[in-house]
């Protein structure tokens, strides 16, 4: 049996704070504004594990008014979608997922960033796909002003 999750996952770029994408830091300016480290990537991807799974959001689970999840790494969240996922019997059958921001260039982090996410799922880092791209000068992406993550998920039953 499959099931199917999509999201979509927004921040907002402002100075002092660090880029993280995918549990990777990225040497920028600019870092992603949240109450956790904020990663985009890695809560896109763990809010399609959850939809497919039927279970809520990252903001019901984790509340953002919760101090124990201030500045928290988004791998443990990501973790922790994983435990109920395995709990329910599944597990990634594949991942595909896409960052837009403006800058950095990402091409030379991607890798990592598909080895933290396999990792932490417990799966092969054939099954996690991860591109970039940016936003062409158009809109809040173009501008800098914030970065968009999305991914879609299938699972599987095991």
């Amino acid at each position: 049996m499959y099931r199917i999750g999509q999201s979509t996952d927004i921040h907002q770029l402002v100075e002092n704070r660090k880029l993280i994408l995918g549990g990777v830091e990225i040497p920028s300016t600019l870092g992603l504004k949240g109450h956790s480290d904020a990663d985009v990537l890695v809560h896109a991807i763990a809010e399609a594990i959850l939809g497919a799974l039927a279970l809520n959001d990252l903001g019901t689970l984790f509340p953002d008014n919760d101090e124990k999840y201030k500045g928290i790494s988004s791998l443990i969240l990501l973790e922790e979608v994983y435990n109920l996922m395995d709990e329910k019997g599944y597990k990634i059958n594949n991942i595909d997922s896409l960052v837009i921001i403006e800058k950095p260039r990402l091409r030379n982090y991607i890798d990592k960033m598909k080895e933290n996410i396999a990792n932490v799922l417990n799966t092969d880092i054939t099954n996690v796909n991860v591109k970039a791209t940016c936003g062409e000068g158009i809109g809040f992406v173009g501008r800098s002003e914030g970065a968009v993550a999305q991914a879609v998920v299938m699972l599987i039953k095991k």
